[in-house]
């Protein structure tokens, strides 16, 4: 097979995709971060002494995704319609285990920009858990699955195996985590920083046929409905966003969007 980023002389080149056609392309990629037991622990209560370790991570594995052409030599600048990156602390393994997920329609795939969202995240969990912890070991950083392209579609022979469902959070029996993801039209509704710890889960799955209606005011009736706890979105201090896009209330939802609520951010 020819190596499209080598011209006949074997020198590196940006392989040029202008007469490509654009199509919906996506990558999954994972990696994990081994510790110490201790450490993960204090990782998981939020007692470690640089603070939300989890939510700082996410936000520098996005902002990689983001940046990969400036890291990587030969990659193109995208403009991504959505990276997400999702969590699962494993005490079996002394673990975390990282997963970054990036779209858009375009004329080139985004493996690199996944691959380098999962390095980028593992690292910066390190850096936050470094002060209790320098023996962790970043291992098993692979592409799972592609799709879209004119070499079609990708998925690792193992993932099944390999892909536990994510579980996060205090929630119920009944609920839908990550990895059991609904066939139905939903979406996936996360909770961050102080949020997560008075609602006491990360994440839950809401269907389109609980909603009233397919906005951000409709989901939040939804999930009130669901649990009084959930009056708390209502407070109009807290934030909201959409595929890592603010949001406001009459901002519309689709099938398979990743909906956050957040308080409000300060600096310092």
């Amino acid at each position: 097979m020819q190596l499209t980023h080598l011209n006949s002389r074997g020198e590196a080149r940006m392989v040029d995709v202008a007469d490509k056609q654009e199509t919906r392309r996506e990558a999954v990629a994972s990696g994990r971060i081994v510790m110490q037991p201790a450490t993960l622990k204090q990782l998981s209560e939020g007692a470690l002494p640089k603070g939300d370790v989890l939510a700082t991570a996410r936000i520098a594995g996005i902002q990689a995704a983001k940046r990969t052409h400036e890291l990587i030599p030969l990659c193109h600048s995208l403009a991504l319609s959505k990276v997400a990156i999702e969590f699962d602390v494993d005490p079996d393994e002394s673990c975390v285990h990282v997963t970054a997920n990036c779209r858009l329609n375009g004329r080139t795939g985004v493996e690199m920009e996944a691959l380098t969202a999962v390095s980028v995240a593992c690292l910066t969990l390190y850096d936050m858990c470094k002060a209790v912890d320098k023996t962790m070991r970043i291992d098993a950083v692979q592409l799972d699955s592609k799709s879209g392209g004119q070499r079609g579609n990708y998925q690792r022979e193992e993932a099944p195996e390999t892909a536990t469902p994510i579980v996060t959070g205090q929630g119920t029996a009944g609920e839908v985590s990550l990895g059991g993801r609904c066939h139905s039209p939903c979406v996936l509704v996360k909770f961050l920083a102080e949020l997560r710890e008075q609602l006491g889960e990360n994440e839950r799955v809401v269907t389109f046929d609980q909603l009233e209606s397919r906005d951000i005011a409709g989901l939040k009736v939804a999930l009130a409905t669901q649990d009084e706890r959930f009056q708390l979105l209502q407070d109009q201090r807290t934030l909201c966003a959409i595929n890592q896009v603010m949001a406001n209330d009459d901002a519309r939802i689709t099938d398979d969007d990743e909906v956050a609520f957040f308080p409000p951010v300060t600096g310092g």
